[in-house]
C-alpha cells in the first residue's frame, strides 16, 4: 500500500517536474521571438490592411443583408411555435373573460 502511494507521488513529481520545465521553455521561446513577431506583426499588418478593410466592407454588406432574412426566420419559427398552442390561448380567452364577467357582476351585487 505505501509502495503504491510512494508511486503515485514519484509519477506525480515528474508530471510536475515536466511541466515546470515545459512552461520554462515555452517563456523562453515567447521572449526571444517577441522581436520577430513583433516585426511580421508590423510588416503584414501594413500590407494587409487593405484585405482587412475590404473584409469589413464586405462583412459589412453581408451582415445588412442577412438582417432581413434572420427576421423573417425568426418570424416563422415563432408563428411555427405558436400555431400548436392556439388552442390553449383560445381557451385561456374564454376562461379569462368569463372571470372578468364573472368579476364584475360580482361587484355589481355588492
Amino acid at each position: 500500500m505505501i509502495g503504491l502511494i510512494l508511486l503515485g507521488l514519484v509519477v506525480l513529481a515528474a508530471v510536475a517536474g515536466t511541466f515546470i520545465v515545459l512552461l520554462a521553455i515555452k517563456a523562453l521561446l515567447w521572449v526571444v521571438l517577441l522581436p520577430l513577431r513583433l516585426l511580421f506583426q508590423i510588416v503584414f499588418g501594413v500590407l494587409l490592411l487593405p484585405l482587412l478593410l475590404l473584409k469589413f466592407v464586405f462583412g459589412g454588406l453581408l451582415f445588412l443583408i442577412m438582417i432581413p432574412l434572420l427576421l423573417v426566420g425568426v418570424l416563422v419559427g415563432v408563428v411555427g411555435l405558436a400555431i400548436p398552442l392556439f388552442p390553449l390561448l383560445c381557451i385561456a380567452f374564454v376562461v379569462w373573460v368569463v372571470m372578468r364577467s364573472s368579476r364584475s357582476t360580482a361587484m355589481a351585487r355588492s
